[in-house]
């Protein structure tokens, strides 16, 4: 599965809607196999934000890189949420051109911190790096919870944004007293992510897989140009990071993890239950394109600023690890 990019969780996916499609009763026999491969997303949706509550706290990166993370956090996912939601708030929840508005906010709204911190790591300084927590904070679907909630797009009851949120401050109060617990959780997202995409998987048609995909590259390419263009605004003019201001275009990804979004947001608010299945498809497409073209647009601003010396585009391999957040 690695050897594909975004592979932990397309190929998944991909089996999952396979299963569906062509023997949906197989595993819905019961005991185990039933809890595990069909039945178990929301469990393994939890674990995930749990682990990533843990790494905000108990990250050691990054020392005064509170202004980098504002601005990614910013320019990558707080502006284009808003966005979606004043689309959302002109044209309705069912979007345009069969994008919802929950398959939007998954994309647009949640980032690849391991592909984010794999470029920055090796291009970058410490404050490249340490903006990684910002990619912590978005993950999973409790920002989407409540932007939906708060512009009145979505129903989402109290208690459910509560009970959304208490895996995420469990995993902060875990990161912040115990690291060898931390260390511990840096392992959950690529042990759990093959299996949740494979239970999202068994939700979804492959006809709508199909369709999906053709939207879905449209939607990562936009992805990059639109988040990542704005983050490399916020480096260029805020930060004022000069030739280096094209690592912001690394932040340009949707993260693995936002595949599960769209279930977990239905399950709060059952009137998205019809768009689930199609912006869960896209979103899996999303992720492959943004990890391939993110870091190649970035490589390339980089380069043309003469930051980046040309040998070491060619080394250029942060989209091999697209599992995490």
């Amino acid at each position: 599965m690695r050897a594909v990019p975004g592979g932990v969780m397309i190929i998944p996916l991909a089996l999952g809607v396979l299963a569906n499609t062509f023997a949906p009763g197989a595993l819905g026999i019961g005991s185990f196999t039933t809890a595990l491969f069909r039945d178990g997303a929301l469990t393994l949706i939890a674990l995930l934000v749990l682990a990533t509550g843990a790494q905000i706290t108990g990250s050691r990166n990054g020392k005064g890189a509170a202004g980098t993370t504002l601005v990614v956090l910013i320019a990558k996912t707080l502006v284009p949420i808003t966005l979606c939601v004043v689309l959302g708030l002109t044209v309705g929840i069912d979007g345009i051109a069969g994008v919802s508005i929950l398959g939007l906010i998954a994309i647009y709204g949640n980032s690849n911190g391991a592909l984010w911190l794999a470029f920055a790591g090796e291009y970058g300084d410490e404050r490249d790096s340490g903006a990684y927590v910002a990619s912590a904070f978005d993950d999973g679907p409790f920002l989407a919870m409540v932007f939906l909630g708060a512009s009145g797009l979505g129903d989402i009851p109290l208690l459910a944004l509560v009970a959304a949120v208490v895996p995420f401050i469990i995993g902060l109060f875990i990161g912040a007293v115990d690291r060898e617990w931390t260390a511990a959780l840096d392992a959950v997202p690529n042990i759990t992510i093959p299996f949740m995409s494979f239970c999202v998987g068994t939700g979804i048609d492959l006809k709508t897989v199909l369709t999906g995909g053709a939207v879905g590259v449209v939607l990562g390419a936009g992805v990059v140009l639109l988040t990542g263009g704005l983050t490399y605004l916020g480096y260029r003019y805020v930060l004022r990071r000069g030739p280096m201001s094209g690592i912001g275009f690394a932040a340009g990804t949707t993260a693995g993890n936002a595949v599960a979004v769209p279930m977990a947001v239905a399950v709060a608010d059952p009137k998205f239950e019809p768009f689930v299945a199609s912006a869960a498809a896209q979103t899996a497409t999303a992720v492959l394109v943004t990890a391939l073209l993110a870091p190649t647009v970035a490589a390339w601003v980089l380069r043309r600023a003469g930051a980046l010396k040309p040998h070491a585009v060619a080394g250029t391999t942060p989209a091999a690890d697209i599992s995490r957040a």
